[in-house]
């Protein structure tokens, strides 16, 4: 996990395109300058952070779902519940699943574990857009390809 890059994901555990399923992991780092005002003294993954990092693997999930034709965004974060701290050096699992996809938007619901322990969850809405250029697309497929995003999900 790379914080001040906005990497917040590390690894594609399983992704199940048929399933409309991923799992995915994220350590968190133990040094960032996050934790310097985040808090002094008792260092917490910030919940918007925590939000992000649901966002990206539900993005990796719906791009093996859409065989990267569109591009995932953001649009609306819904029932965000932070249920326990998650802190420097922990490794996240995070689960996300597709809940509906169609006239240009998705819903997924996403789940973050920190040793088997519901840390966070949150359903999540995106706008699904053309890729706006090749710059992005080949941005996207260099990230996919660091986190191990199985290519064969996607191929014919």
């Amino acid at each position: 996990m790379q914080l001040e890059y906005f990497h917040m994901i590390d690894r594609i555990v399983d992704l199940k395109v048929d399933e409309k399923t991923i799992v995915v992991e994220a350590q968190v780092p133990q040094e960032s300058t996050v934790f310097e005002g985040h808090f002094p003294g008792y260092p917490l993954m910030p919940g918007v952070l925590l939000i992000e990092s649901m966002a990206q693997a539900s993005g990796f999930l719906l791009l093996g779902v859409l065989k990267f034709e569109r591009m995932p965004i953001l649009a609306a974060v819904k029932e965000a519940k932070v249920r326990g701290s998650v802190f420097p050096g922990d490794l996240m699992t995070l689960e996300a699943s597709v809940a509906h996809e169609g006239s240009g938007y998705a819903m997924t619901e996403a789940k973050i574990r920190v040793g088997g322990k519901l840390r966070a969850n949150s359903q999540l809405t995106f706008t699904l857009i053309p890729f706006p250029n090749s710059d992005m697309r080949g941005y996207m497929d260099a990230v996919a390809q660091r986190v191990g995003f199985p290519q064969q999900a996607v191929s014919p």
